[in-house]
């Protein structure tokens, strides 16, 4: 028996109440790391849950048809507005908290498991189209050799554009993760504190070009430890300077930046595993992110070489 089971057999059995049940899953998830947001977010799925089915059912009593009941329930008969997205949620937390018990040894079964989990698909993000990315660019190339120079919007926006980084991680970015000795062999370590987010550590290229850039940028500000040693408002009023001086209509943000670096490599020919690695997703989110992509490459004007395609497809 491992160490989760026997915590589980000391303090839970069948005969419990779904609130106790629930506290003690809420104790496991903060010592497995999950965020304050997680935790809040997960238990007040099942207190909802708690709320909908008799006072005095223990959770091995509680069956599959309960739980669909209780789906519907959130739906059609609670009176309060359940979004597709927020129901996707509520769903994954049932799913979890059951296998939780299962794997404890709590419980024999699973009523949760033929649950159906409702996938929410999330419309398509803004992209930069072809033209647009030049008008940007050249902006901040502007605003860096302006009479008052700023080479901050440029070397921010070239890098996101090159390595797909989020916002987080730019500000996330030290000194000693780039490794720029040799400017045609360039590359950034993109790393995490965390020990459960190690999976999206990752190595990214950079090109010559950024590497001046940011030699620039670094002796002009003086930086020391921190890459951009800002607030996460600065850097976006940073891209939101671009958006003034190229004077779009579309508000340029991290996460377009994103989206764009991705579909410049889908255009460029880049292999799909090492727009996903770079990316910093799995395996399963790059079916629906590379979904996105085709569609965002059609309506964008990016051109998607034939073989890419073929390969998507298969």
């Amino acid at each position: 028996m491992n160490a989760q089971s026997e915590v589980l057999s000391a303090h839970i059995q069948e005969s419990t109440l779904l609130q106790p049940a629930i506290q003690a899953w809420k104790i496991y998830l903060r010592d497995q790391g999950r965020s304050h947001h997680t935790l809040k977010a997960f238990t007040a799925d099942l207190g909802l849950l708690e709320n909908f089915l008799p006072t005095d059912q223990t959770i091995g009593d509680i069956t599959t048809k309960d739980l669909e009941d209780y789906l519907e329930w959130l739906q059609t008969d609670r009176g309060v507005p359940c979004s597709p997205k927020t129901l996707s949620r509520r769903i994954t937390s049932v799913k979890s908290f059951f296998r939780w018990l299962v794997k404890g040894g709590v419980l024999n079964s699973d009523p949760a498991e033929k649950v159906i989990q409702k996938t929410v698909v999330s419309p398509l993000p803004t992209v930069l189209t072809p033209s647009e990315y030049s008008q940007a660019l050249d902006a901040a190339d502007g605003l860096r050799t302006a009479a008052n120079p700023d080479p901050r919007p440029y070397t921010l926006m070239l890098l996101v554009l090159e390595t797909a980084l989020k916002k987080g991680e730019c500000l996330s970015l030290m000194t000693n993760h780039l490794e720029i000795e040799n400017p045609d062999k360039a590359y950034i370590h993109v790393r995490y504190g965390q020990s459960r987010y190690r999976y999206k550590e990752r190595k990214v290229d950079v090109s010559a070009d950024w590497v001046a850039t940011y030699q620039d940028y670094a002796e002009k500000y003086q930086i020391k430890d921190q890459v951009f040693p800002w607030s996460q408002r600065r850097l976006e009023y940073l891209l939101e300077d671009v958006t003034k001086a190229a004077k779009m209509e579309k508000h340029i943000s991290f996460d377009m930046l994103r989206w764009t670096s991705a579909l410049i490599d889908l255009s460029n020919g880049v292999e799909k595993d090492r727009i996903r690695q770079k990316l910093g997703i799995s395996k399963v989110q790059w079916r629906e992110v590379s979904n996105k992509l085709r569609s965002l490459a059609e309506e964008n004007g990016y051109s998607i070489p034939e073989e890419t395609a073929e390969g998507e497809a298969a």
